[in-house]
């Protein structure tokens, strides 16, 4: 699924608040990031920065990571600092995967309008696909509902619904991947 570039530049931003939070560490857990030697080496040097070069070094570091999984930075913050900036990021992906669900029934909606038909509950949605290949335990029929229902009335009470439906199904999930852990 190719991403907009406002998309593209929120996930830029979420790195580099990641690399911001990372950057604050002491030395001893610099030298212990599952990160390769060099970027390691910058993160080191960002403690000794003041103002702009720091940020100049920010926004290079951010630009090397940002193209890399995180998942890594992420467990190792977690374990330092809480889960806070992993809940963020997860609730910006919901928000982006809601987001591109509701804009597909609305254009599928316009589409069949202006084919002089009707946009049905069981309308073909890829976004609904994919988001099941994200979250397999998703109800994939009420995802089409609620989206239908959004492009039909543009109540956000829909759109809300849908959220909701998206984040109750990955709270499932990690917790059922937490408990196979245990």
């Amino acid at each position: 699924m190719k991403l907009s570039r406002s998309e593209q530049k929120r996930r830029i931003k979420q790195v580099e608040e990641l690399v911001q939070e990372l950057a604050v560490l002491p030395a001893g857990l610099l030298g212990e990031l599952p990160v390769d030697e060099e970027v390691r080496q910058l993160f080191l040097e960002v403690a000794g920065l003041k103002a702009g070069s720091r940020k100049r070094q920010i926004k290079y570091i951010t630009k090397l990571l940002r193209d890399e999984p995180n998942e890594e930075l992420y467990a190792f913050l977690r374990k330092r600092k809480g889960t806070e900036l992993q809940k963020k990021k997860q609730f910006h992906e919901l928000e982006y995967l809601r987001d591109i669900l509701v804009e597909e029934a609305i254009v599928a909606r316009r589409a069949a309008k202006a084919e002089y038909m009707d946009l049905t509950e069981d309308w073909s949605s890829k976004v609904v696909k994919d988001i099941a290949v994200e979250l397999p335990s998703v109800d994939q029929h009420e995802l089409h509902r609620l989206a239908f229902l959004f492009a039909m009335s543009r109540n956000k009470q829909h759109s809300r619904e849908i959220f909701r439906l998206l984040q109750a199904t990955q709270e499932r999930e990690a917790m059922g991947r937490k408990m196979a852990e245990e």
